[in-house]
C-alpha cells in the first residue's frame, strides 16, 4: 500500500491537487508497479507563517526571489 504524505504552502487550487494526485499515482504504478487502488495520498497544506527556509519564515520573503 503505497501512502505519500505531501506537505507544501497554502495557495494550491482544487484542480492542482487533483493532478498531483493524478501524476503521483500514475508515476507509482509506472515505475513500481503499484496498484493506484491501494494507493493514498495525503496533501497537507502549511500557512507560509509557518513554515521557516534558509533562516527565514517563507511568509517574510519576496515573491519569486527567495529573498527576505
Amino acid at each position: 500500500m503505497p501512502y505519500i504524505n505531501l506537505q507544501i504552502t497554502k495557495g494550491a487550487t482544487r484542480e492542482q491537487k487533483a493532478q498531483i494526485v493524478k501524476e503521483f499515482t500514475e508515476t507509482l504504478v509506472k515505475v513500481l508497479g503499484k496498484n493506484p487502488q491501494n494507493t493514498h495520498i495525503v496533501i497537507q497544506e502549511i500557512e507560509r507563517e509557518d513554515w521557516g527556509h534558509a533562516g527565514a519564515l517563507v511568509a517574510d520573503r519576496q515573491p519569486g526571489t527567495g529573498k527576505a
